[in-house]
């Protein structure tokens, strides 16, 4: 029998869910580290001023937030990471390959890991697109992701139904992105891109998985590539419990 590969573990905003001291925070990723987590998830954004930021919401110029620069210091090849982009570039930095500002998170998180322990991530095509044309074009192995899940809350019925469609057939935005990841939710993965992802011979993400016997299930060796998670603690537990049972 053939054996499954052990699911990877991301903890989410550097694992915030077991440490209550704040997420995307230095403290959050020390914990997430003495785990024994394999990646640590953290929103990254771009201020007015050029710096970029650990932070999944904009916050006003004069709030204190992590710089990505000293998360990046801190990580010290310890762990991987998985850099969830919440911003877009001008559309005139994408018509040079590797002008965009994408490419410069990427760039700055290889000064400390190597391509095989970071993960890029993001809800936008063309930021997509062009992490994948410059990795490409420098011969880089980097794994990116294209996000899938939109929340279908306030939404007319129709509205609901027409957006849930579009996210559980994303055949065409997968094309135009050219990602070699599919990092979804996990209900619309369970409802049909983990199928999507496999037929189409991509890695699957799954985000984020937290109810505990959700997390047993995507756990199980060959489930996916990556679970995220705001409890890697408990997703750890369950990943050694479930590689022991099928020894």
């Amino acid at each position: 029998m053939r054996t499954k590969t052990p699911v990877l573990v991301s903890a989410h905003r550097c694992g915030a869910g077991d440490d209550p001291r704040g997420e995307n925070s230095l403290h959050a990723l020390e914990h997430s580290v003495a785990l024994g987590a394999d990646f640590v998830e953290f929103d990254v954004r771009r201020r007015a001023d050029g710096h970029f930021i650990v932070s999944h919401d904009l916050p006003d110029d004069d709030v204190q937030v992590l710089a990505y620069d000293d998360l990046l210091a801190t990580l010290d090849g310890r762990i991987g990471a998985h850099i969830d982009l919440k911003f877009g570039s001008p559309p005139e930095l994408y018509r040079e390959i590797g002008a965009c500002w994408e490419v410069e998170v990427v760039k700055r998180a290889l000064q400390q890991l190597p391509a095989a322990r970071i993960v890029a991530t993001s809800g936008r095509e063309r930021g997509v697109r062009a992490l994948r044309e410059w990795a490409q074009a420098e011969g880089i192995d980097l794994a990116v992701g294209l996000s899938i899940g939109s929340s279908l809350r306030g939404l007319r019925p129709r509205e609901a139904a027409r957006s849930l469609l579009q996210q559980l057939t994303p055949d065409q935005r997968f094309a135009r992105s050219r990602a070699n990841v599919v990092c979804a939710n996990h209900g619309l993965a369970l409802l049909r891109l983990r199928r999507f992802a496999r037929t189409h011979g991509l890695r699957l993400m799954v985000w984020t998985v937290d109810q505990p016997a959700l997390l047993r299930w995507w756990t199980r060796p060959g489930a996916a590539w990556v679970v995220i998670t705001n409890h890697p603690a408990l997703a750890l537990r369950d990943r050694r419990r479930s590689t022991r049972r099928r020894r």
